[in-house]
């Protein structure tokens, strides 16, 4: 009997490319041949011919540029495809023009009952004409179809048809931290504003018409291909609304085998005061999931409800409770005594100061011992701050929220805080792992190239150059955040992020080279065929026979 190994041959060979494997070394290959759902061989030609066999699905790349999937540690997946289908939207639309055109074509369709709506993914700076809609602009849209425009986590408008479906007059009272801005006569404008909570424009996005268990996941399956269209496999759904239904169209499309992109779920609380009970239940009575395409992953991105600072760079910085380290103590502890990793959202170093407190008071007394955590955005972390980060064995997810909201800081906090603002290369030189992430689709588009390109220059939609050249990061350090990067936030970093044997086949061909391409060029990326787990999920141009 032979000693000899068993050479199984390729499911899938792609070749004649320029492979970036993002290995420790750089590597850059002309072929990569797949083996079930890993990369068994990646070298030139010749090497991955020794698999290939008669049933080898064999593409020829004609020099495109390939990449590991693209891995997102920052996205509403579940709350961003369970409404997919009823939005407009405004990502990379060129003028205010244009969008209210879209908005009038969707309202002239509308059917019975239906509403038109934007919901974030825009800033007034990429327009044309530098400004916000007006009431009366939206109001031109339609006088019977309901019309909601979201801005981001500052602001909605709404047409007079919209205000009359919500049911908002002289005596509805405004939410907390919120308000409904009225006229002099006290009736309401279809102005929104938070001051600085966005409760008052997701209760309104709520009161909207939600689409059934049926639509979800059509809806779902149709943002999912969209990331696979922009080359990304994987995502961490940082906090979906609803739980569990929120998960309904995943599990679906999961059962299905149509979930086209590994999904893992944190889970938060939701009632205030409750939370610590709540996450009791929720971590006894869940799994951390081994599946490898949809999965709980941790808890996040609210630990406690007062422990939250919005991002509203049009309102003044909020000031967390005083109680807010009570509340945060326990659920720190019983996560690290049961071992659930967690992340918490903090704009602000004077927030992270103050969890990091709690935090390095719980580790005293039950080590975290190389327990994944996490700070969720941190545009205003200080160096000093960073180090806590560090030495406790935390990471940082960085999206590209200030590319939106670059002018509205430095309005309100001055240059020299702007070139302050995000410092990445800081927090890599510091040992922090970064994961890139987008926190679409509400504040910001779910584009990764969108948020390399800020990544790599440091320029809001508006042209505004906030960081200085030393401060950027240049296009392979920055692919590495939405690649091993992220893959550290799941645990998965011997597993994705990079193209080498052993590895999942996850990858993406692009339309363009990401390397070479202008920077005005870099959001408009996109793959033009994807591959997750060996097999091919999205195809377009020369590969659609695929």
């Amino acid at each position: 009997m032979s000693d000899l190994p068993v050479i199984r041959q390729a499911d899938l060979i792609v070749r004649a490319g320029r492979i970036h494997t993002l290995d420790a070394a750089g590597t850059v290959a002309s072929s990569l041949a797949v083996v079930g759902d890993e990369i068994a061989a990646v070298g030139d030609d010749r090497e991955t011919a020794v698999l290939l066999g008669p049933s080898t699905e064999v593409v020829d790349l004609g020099g495109r540029t390939v990449v590991p999937g693209l891995h997102d540690s920052h996205l509403h997946l579940a709350d961003a495809g369970n409404s997919w289908n009823l939005q407009v939207r405004w990502d990379g639309v060129p003028s205010l023009a244009d969008g209210l055109r879209l908005l009038r074509e969707r309202a002239a369709v509308a059917g019975p009952g239906q509403w038109v709506q934007v919901i974030g993914g825009w800033s007034e700076n990429q327009f044309a004409e530098h400004r916000l809609p007006t009431r009366a602009e939206i109001d031109s849209v339609s006088a019977d179809v309901p019309v909601m425009v979201v801005f981001l986590d500052a602001a909605a408008f709404l047409n007079r048809a919209a205000v009359r479906a919500l049911g908002y007059g002289k005596d509805t009272p405004d939410p907390p931290g919120g308000e409904i801005h009225r006229d002099a006569a006290g009736i309401p404008t279809g102005m929104l504003i938070a001051k600085p909570s966005p409760a008052v424009l997701a209760l309104a996005a709520a009161h909207a018409p939600q689409l059934d268990e049926d639509e979800r996941v059509n809806s779902t399956h149709r943002f999912v291909r969209d990331l696979n269209r922009l080359g990304v496999t994987g995502a961490i759904d940082a906090g979906a609304t609803g739980f569990p239904d929120c998960y309904g169209a995943l599990r679906t499309l999961r059962v299905q085998n149509r979930l086209n992109v590994r999904a893992a779920l944190n889970v938060f609380a939701s009632h205030p005061g409750q939370e610590r009970t709540e996450l009791d239940t929720l971590t006894e009575r869940l799994d951390l999931g081994t599946d490898d395409l949809l999965w709980f992953n941790g808890v996040g991105e609210a630990l406690t409800l007062d422990g939250v600072d919005f991002s509203n760079f049009t309102q003044p910085r909020p000031e967390l409770s005083e109680a807010m380290g009570q509340h945060l103590e326990p659920v720190v502890r019983l996560l690290v005594e049961r071992r659930w990793p967690f992340s918490f959202h903090a704009t602000y170093d004077e927030s992270i100061q103050r969890f990091l407190a709690v935090l390095e008071k719980v580790d005293r007394d039950v080590p975290f011992d190389g327990l994944r955590w996490a700070v969720e955005h941190a545009e205003t972390i200080l160096p000093e701050t960073i180090d806590r980060v560090a030495a406790l064995g935390g990471g940082i997810t960085a999206q590209h929220r200030m590319a939106y909201r670059g002018e509205h800081f430095l309005k309100r906090y001055g240059p020299e805080a702007a070139r302050r603002v995000q410092p990445v290369l800081e927090m890599l030189t510091r040992g922090v792992p970064v994961g890139g992430g987008t926190d679409g689709t509400w504040m910001a588009a779910a584009n990764p190239w969108e948020a390399l390109r800020w990544f790599t220059t440091g320029t809001t939609l508006g042209g505004l150059e906030m960081w200085r050249p030393e401060h950027r990061l240049d296009r392979t350090l920055a692919l590495r955040l939405f690649t091993e990067g992220s893959a550290w936030f799941t645990g998965q970093q011997r597993r994705r992020g990079s193209l080498e044997p052993g590895m999942l086949a996850d990858f993406a061909v692009l339309s363009a080279d990401y390397f070479s391409v202008p920077d005005t060029e870099l959001a408009a990326l996109e793959s033009v065929l994807t591959v997750v787990g060996g097999r091919v999920v999205y195809e377009s141009g020369p590969f659609t026979r695929l």
